[in-house]
């Protein structure tokens, strides 16, 4: 399993706005191959600053999903919601607890 980290600073008078449309999008996801689970998270120090924690089987599933039109369609719609560019992380294992960012 592979897990990656969808950073987003979001304006703050769009927030809601993204949280809601992510949540829709993660409910869209349910089906996907090879996705496990997706969850949104908030910083509580900066409200502003969400990440979308998703679990897939393999990195390759979730290439797949990143070069969907789903995906695609997801981006066009929340661009003008950010504060600024969107930071991706890859987790894997490393044995043990925890994993390592990429």
């Amino acid at each position: 399993m592979v897990t990656f980290g969808l950073n987003y600073d979001i304006k703050p008078d769009r927030v809601k706005e993204f949280e809601d449309y992510s949540l829709k999008v993660i409910e869209a996801m349910q089906g996907m191959k090879g996705h496990v689970e997706t969850r949104l998270y908030k910083d509580v120090a900066k409200p502003n600053s969400l990440m979308i924690y998703s679990n897939w089987e393999s990195p390759e599933d979730f290439k797949a999903f990143m070069g969907s039109d789903a995906f695609k369609g997801a981006q066009n719609h929340s661009r003008d919601m950010l504060a600024g560019p969107p930071k991706h992380n890859m987790y894997t294992p490393m044995g043990g607890m925890g994993g390592r960012p990429h």
